[in-house]
């Protein structure tokens, strides 16, 4: 993974509000999948801009 992957990851998770977290945690299954569906598309919404920034 490049650097500069790992930094936008890095940024979107920082950024991630506080219910994203916790249910990131929890033991309910459709919480925990419901953050991590929202975390996935944060990170590929950041992506995104990433390569239209460089377009």
């Amino acid at each position: 993974m490049t650097q500069e992957l790992t930094d936008t990851i890095l940024r979107v998770v920082e950024r991630a509000p506080q219910w994203l977290k916790r249910d990131l945690d929890a033991k309910d299954p459709v919480a925990r999948i419901r953050a991590e569906e929202s975390l996935a598309a944060m990170i590929a919404d950041a992506f995104e801009r990433q390569t239209d920034a460089a377009a």
